[in-house]
């Protein structure tokens, strides 16, 4: 009995390994709601995650940042008059993105530690909200200090606080720091935009039963039926509920709600005409094994293929059917002497690296569903593999780009308005995994990286055939690609570990690197989280968080280290100054880059 228990412990570090490296699956041939709490039950009792299934969390979605910097409309005051400041980095220009650090051009709001030390995107249980008069530069001071904080909206005389330690959205008055209201939700922060006034929030949490209630409005709650819950038609591996919830900036209202079931590990991109929510989806682990042994029966007894054949019939879980399936395997193992049961191990690790390499495409996939700005669900898709953020996404001329991985491979895809696949690259890439994708117009850039950095040029312009016209191979990767011009982009990643900065000139079919620079620096926050990124083109400078925050020229298609500041994790602009944000604020003129104004925040 040991030495059984010990060969079925083996087997399934076999299976586990390549169980985690490779995946399971999904597919969705179409979306409904729920017809009563009865169905509901039904529908997640057969798609909870078995015991063998580990997601990857992911409820940080990145996708910011914008090509072109915002202006602002000048002030009134001629002595206070502003004729620029700088916006949020975000993916598509008008529809803003949350930060810890906003300007209205007259002041900086900063949600920030409440003791001494570098902040980073994951807060500290105490954090506050400090509201700096920031220009004129030379009378910066603070004005006020709110004990809330975390990411950070500005609206029409309100700053908005999403403080996701407390689960609730936040709005004061900029007049008076007077709380204007409050919404508390009921379940994980996954991310949120701005748009012409209106917050899209969107939340997650397990959920056994229906009605849910996932928000709370000046402390009334509110709730969503049953019927008002999507799912795909058929039962898969999902275990949380989406909720995305439009919210009236000004007054707190919420204007209206759509909700549906996916898994934790989500990607979520917002056009200026809908939302898009993707989520990595596996074949179940009973699901796989079945199939596996079904192809393979010949490894087996016949007695165990005909166990397996009732257990298939059963109306039981998958992560019922999984445990049954291990006893099987544990009986099978028990009879082999221990020749027998070393060959058997070693077959079955080949057989199985065999099946997952050929059957890769079917078992790691990604669901997208699309949900239109008047919150009616529009269409879903699943494709192949993984997206590695939000940038993997982008709407153009009504159709959707997306570029995945699955496995070793890479491939980007166009859909059409109903999420119909219009045309694909093909597999490119090949033993390499996305490091970083950037859609511009009619074309797309893509790093992928194993031991070198290819830099892929993708043309976009006919949606029925996408191809890749270009490629370059360089040392590093590149994990963050930011155009500056149409024939310009700039790429933030590493090479020997340390944080390498490159320019890239894509005006001919194979791109060149034209500059790069190495900072002695073994991160930046810009790896992770593009918001932190801050580009002025009025003066063809970047700002570059790290242990100090570093400010670059790109002037000439050359890059020159202009500044170091000291301990600064962002940093904004009002007219031709730059502010640098940490412990303290230090405020440069962009020409000369002397400092002429400094505050201590602690």
């Amino acid at each position: 009995m040991k030495r059984g228990l010990v060969g079925l412990g083996v087997f399934f570090l076999i299976v586990s390994i390549y169980f985690a490296a490779f995946s399971q699956e999904k597919s969705v041939s179409g979306i409904k709601t729920f017809e009563s709490p009865r169905d509901f039950e039904e529908y997640t009792k057969k798609s909870t995650y078995s015991a063998y299934y580990s997601p990857y969390y992911n409820f940080r979605s990145l996708t910011y940042e914008t090509i072109t910097p915002s202006i602002s409309v000048p002030s009134t005051a001629k002595e206070l008059e502003v004729e620029r400041y700088s916006t949020t980095n975000v993916q598509v220009p008008d529809v803003d993105e949350p930060y810890i650090v906003k300007t209205d051009g007259k002041r900086i709001y900063l949600s920030y530690f409440s003791n001494p030390r570098p902040l980073r995107v994951f807060y500290p249980p105490v954090q506050k909200l400090a509201i700096v008069n920031a220009f004129p530069p030379e009378k910066i001071e603070k004005v006020a200090e709110i004990e809330d904080g975390g990411e950070l909206f500005v609206y029409s005389g309100s700053v908005i606080v999403l403080n996701t330690l407390k689960n609730r959205i936040s709005a004061y008055s900029v007049d008076n720091f007077e709380k204007i209201y409050e919404i508390k939700f009921n379940g994980s922060y996954v991310t949120s935009r701005m748009m012409d006034g209106k917050i899209y929030i969107i939340t997650s949490k397990y959920y056994t039963r229906c009605p849910i209630e996932p928000y709370e409005v000046n402390g009334v709650r509110y709730r969503v039926e049953c019927s008002n819950i999507y799912h795909p038609t058929r039962p898969l591996q999902v275990s949380t509920i989406y909720t995305i919830a439009k919210i009236n900036a000004e007054n707190g209202k919420i204007e209206n709600t759509i909700s549906f079931v996916a898994s934790p590990d989500s990607v979520v991109y917002m056009s200026k005409n809908a939302i898009y929510v993707a989520y990595y989806s596996e074949k179940n682990y009973y699901e796989i094994m079945s199939d596996f042994i079904a192809k393979n029966s010949n490894l087996f007894p016949a007695w165990f293929i005909e166990k397996v054949r009732k257990l298939d019939s059963y109306d039981i879980s998958d992560s019922a059917k999984s445990l049954e399936l291990e006893i099987l395997i544990g009986q099978h193992l028990n009879a082999l002497s221990d020749e027998d049961r070393k060959l058997f191990e070693t077959e079955l690790y080949n057989r199985y690296s065999k099946y997952v390499r050929e059957n890769l495409r079917q078992i790691q996939s990604t669901e997208i569903f699309k949900v239109g700005l008047d919150f009616k669900m529009q269409a879903s898709a699943r494709l192949p593999g993984k997206l590695l953020n939000q940038f993997s996404m982008d709407e153009y001329d009504g159709n959707l780009r997306v570029a995945t991985t699955v496995g070793d491979e890479n491939e980007l895809f166009i859909l059409d308005g109903n999420l119909k696949i219009l045309g694909s690259t093909g597999v490119f890439g090949k033993d390499e995994r996305i490091y970083a994708v950037r859609f511009l117009f009619d074309k797309a850039y893509v790093v992928t990286f194993k031991q070198i950095d290819p830099f892929f040029v993708v043309d976009l312009s006919d949606p029925s055939r996408p191809k890749i016209v270009g490629e370059l191979k360089i040392p590093g990767y590149s994990s963050y690609l930011h155009p500056i011009y149409k024939n310009l982009v700039l790429g933030v990643g590493k090479d020997d570990e340390r944080v390498k900065i490159s320019l890239f000139d894509v005006s001919n079919i194979t791109p060149q690197e034209i500059d790069n620079y190495i900072l002695q620096e073994y991160w930046s926050e810009v790896l992770s989280n593009h918001r932190a990124f801050l580009l002025d083109e009025k003066h063809k400078v970047f700002f570059l968080p790290a242990s100090s925050g570093y400010v670059f020229s790109y002037k000439d298609n050359r890059l020159r280290l202009l500044k170091v500041a000291e301990q600064s994790y962002a940093a904004i602009y009002i007219n031709d100054y730059l502010y640098t944000i940490g412990t303290k604020i230090s405020v440069f003129e962009e020409h000369g880059w002397e400092k002429i104004a400094e505050i201590d925040l602690t």
